[in-house]
């Protein structure tokens, strides 16, 4: 495993952790299940697809070469939805200014898992492309 092909997911995780570090003057409170469709959960499913898409990207030789591929979806997806867990702990106790909730988290995990399908979707239709 070659570190280089994490290094988009790494960059990318650092500005994700800077982006969220950053005081909001306005945090749109949630307080119904429709509230969650805002602006600011699709923000966190966009960054968090794309995060998943990127470590997907490092794994991609190994996936691409096992036999037993579906570990490498459950690895991004777990690594997706512990980094999401962890910017929401940092944002509920760390940074001033912001709050982390259980919705932001659950728009985090089901960005990982988008960044995943869109990987592997990316990946067969490139495969298939080999082929013609």
């Amino acid at each position: 495993m070659r570190i280089r092909r994490f290094l988009p997911a790494i960059i990318w995780a650092i500005v994700v952790l800077v982006l969220i570090g950053l005081p909001g003057s306005y945090i749109p409170e949630v307080s119904s299940f429709w509230d969650w469709l805002s602006i600011d959960k699709l923000v966190h499913v966009g960054i968090f697809a794309t995060l998943g898409f990127l470590i997907f990207y490092g794994f991609s030789e190994q996936y691409i070469k096992s036999k037993r591929r579906y570990l490498y979806v459950v690895a991004v997806l777990f690594a997706t939805m512990v980094y999401g867990m962890v910017t929401e702990i940092l944002q509920y106790y760390v940074f001033i200014g912001r709050n982390g909730n259980l919705y932001d988290f659950l728009a985090d995990i089901l960005g990982g898992f988008l960044g995943s399908l869109a990987f592997l979707l990316y990946n067969y239709k490139k495969k298939e492309q080999r082929k013609v």
